[in-house]
This record gives structure tokens, sequence and C-alpha cells, in this order.
């Protein structure tokens, strides 16, 4: 299994534009990735409403965690995701 810890670095957080821009991200993953906080139950990331729940504020850790062929690859885009703003103008 490959895991990264990764700070959110949407000002606004996981709501709305940056839940959806990841949730999407995470659905054309060749594998199912998870996404958990603060020792919370980990969810899966391709469920938006699951995302949302997990009310991430920015700077908040999240554990990204995926197994399978393209497991470290999928981890390491979604991360990378995630550190950015992804409310800012691109």
């Amino acid at each position: 299994m490959h895991q990264r810890t990764v700070a959110v670095g949407s000002r606004s957080g996981l709501h709305a534009r940056p839940a959806s821009l990841f949730v999407q991200a995470a659905t054309r993953q060749p594998v199912k990735v998870t996404i958990s906080r603060d020792g919370q139950s980990a969810v899966d990331a391709r469920s938006l409403l699951s995302v949302l729940a997990l009310a991430a504020q920015y700077g908040d850790s999240v554990v990204l965690a995926a197994e399978g062929d393209g497991a470290e690859a999928a981890v390491e885009e979604l991360a990378t995701l995630l550190a950015r703003d992804l409310d800012a103008t691109p």
C-alpha cells in the first residue's frame, strides 16, 4: 500500500470547487484511492459527499492511500493536486 500525507493547499479547504476537482481526478485513477483526516476512517476519494464530509480546512493534513498497480503514481498525482490552491485563478 502506498500512502502519503499532504497539507490541503486550497484557501477554502476541501469545499465545493476544490473537492469537485479532487474527486474528478480521483475518478480518473486506475486504482481506488482513499483519503482520511485526523485519524478518521478513510473514505473513497471518488465520493464527493464523503470528501466534503471530511471538512478538511486549509493547512489540514490528510492521508491519501491506494493499493495495486499504479497506486504510487495515483497517490502522488492527487497529493500534488491537493497541495495547490484549487480556488486560485489558473
